[in-house]
Order: structure tokens, then sequence, then C-alpha cells
């Protein structure tokens, strides 16, 4: 293995088959190809309109996926609507213009998502970087990350799951979290405030609600995916000089882990994806 080579750890477990998972076609663990079952199934991903969102809707409509994407910006909406025009995708594209930290407006986007026939894959992506220290930060910055990072998170999947469960079908959660939600790199860190501890808080959200799940045997997984450095907007504006020092991903490396765990086996927990950098 190369120094500075990056590659994704998994932590998987198997379990029973519940009531309600639908068996796919195919046979094995994680083929590259997504399985037959989740075809013309319907995804939610918010922040869908750049960087890692873009990449999952994108790389979910490929594979025939019906995607809503939740964006607060309307520009960037309009933006991935031509391009997935362009691309003809099987899969169907909705968007929704939604600010997540307005409970009223995820509820307007929940409602009418049911009105499409529900949900079956949940993707919490969106998410914010803020480059300055928590000791000469403020609470307006600290509720801004803790809202958008860790409470969204949770309002989003608790609809989700509500839905999935309405409808009896079997479903997937993931949380796109940071390796920052396993460790912090203290040499050469840049200033990132509250987002490790919301990351932080975001795999424990995770981890907690696969618990909530297990105890009431619902079909549903929940998976975290923790990628490093990712070459995408936020990051470039907020860390652009660490960067230079450390080997980053694209966003479709993200969109192709998701893809990996979605095509598993139903039988079969992909907890959590770290992508890790070698020494």
């Amino acid at each position: 293995m190369r120094s500075g080579e990056r590659i994704w750890q998994l932590n998987t477990a198997t379990t029973r088959s519940q009531p309600g998972f639908a068996k796919g076609s195919r046979e094995g663990l994680g083929d590259g190809a997504i399985m037959d079952r989740w075809l013309g199934k319907t995804a939610i991903v918010t922040g869908a309109g750049s960087g890692i969102g873009e990449a999952i809707t994108h790389a979910l409509l490929q594979n025939g996926i019906n995607v809503v994407a939740l964006e607060v910006q309307k520009g960037r909406l309009a933006k991935l609507d031509a391009e997935c025009k362009r691309e003809g995708f099987p899969g169907k594209l909705y968007t929704i213009c939604c600010d997540i930290t307005h409970e009223d407006e995820i509820d307007a986007a929940f409602s009418h998502i049911e009105t499409l026939g529900g949900v079956d894959i949940m993707v919490n992506n969106a998410g914010i970087v803020a480059s300055s220290r928590v000791i000469g930060s403020d609470r307006k910055t600290f509720e801004r990350l803790l809202n958008i990072n860790v409470l969204a998170v949770a309002v989003c999947t608790n609809k989700a799951v509500h839905l999935m469960l309405k409808r009896n079908v079997e479903g997937h959660i993931f949380n796109i979290n940071s390796v920052l939600s396993h460790y912090l790199p203290l040499d050469d860190m840049p200033d990132f405030n509250l987002y490790p501890t919301t990351k932080h808080a975001s795999l424990a959200l995770t981890n907690t609600v696969r618990g909530e799940i297990a105890k009431i045997k619902a079909p549903i997984r929940i998976t975290g995916i923790s990628p490093g450095i990712v070459s995408t907007n936020i990051a470039m504006d907020t860390i652009n000089d660490f960067m230079q020092k450390v080997p980053s991903l694209q966003p479709k490396d993200i969109a192709d882990a998701l893809i990996y765990a979605l095509g598993t086996r139903p039988e079969v927990q992909v907890q959590i994806i770290v992508n890790v950098l070698s020494s």
C-alpha cells in the first residue's frame, strides 16, 4: 500500500431476515451493481444540489431509482434538473426547495413525498463547515452547525422511518458523516469549530437509530459513511491550504460507496464505511 493512499474500512454485520425484506435477484455481497429490488423505488437526498449530494443523486438515478432532491438554493436545483434531463437517467428526478433547518418546510416536503408514494431510501447528506475556532466563535454559528449537521438529520430520519413503517417496506437510511466522527488529527488540523462535535453526534445518532430499529424488528437498515477530505466547494472554501497537503476524494467516490452498501443482500448490515489515510 502506498503512503498517503486513501482506503475504505467497513464495519458490517449479518442479521436474520426480517418480515418485509424483499429478496433481490442477484447473489453475493456488494457486486458493484444495485440489486433489482430497488428499481423504481424512491430516495430522498438532502443537499442534493452540489458536491456529494449531486453525485449521489446522479448515481441513484443512473441505477433506476427515483430521487427527491432537497436543496435550499433554487439555482442549484435548476442546474441539477437540467443536467439530469441531459443525461437521460432511467430514474425520475423531483426537486423541492427546502430549508432543512425549518421543520415546517421539512413537513411540507415529506407530505408531498408521501403523495409520490413514500420513501424507501433516505440520504442525510446536507452539512456545513465553519472555518473558525470554538473559543473565538458565537452562539449563532454554534446553532447553525448543530441545526444542519445534527437536528435536521434527526428530523429527516424520524419522518422517513415513519413513512417506511407506514407502508411496511424495506428501507435504507444513509448518514453522510465524516472521518472526524471517529478521530481528530491534531497535527496541522484546520479550524473546524463545532464541525467535529456535530459529526460525532451524527455517528452516535446513526448507531442509536440502528438499535431502535432492531428492537422493533423493522426491515430498515442504516449506514453511516464517513469520508475524509472530499473535493467539493464547501471543502475548497474552508480548508484550501490543508487540502494541498492531504489526498482528497471525489464526490463520486462517496456515491460509489453508497451504491455498494445499498446493493448488499438484505441480511447484510453495512453499519459504517470509514475512509482513512494510510501511513
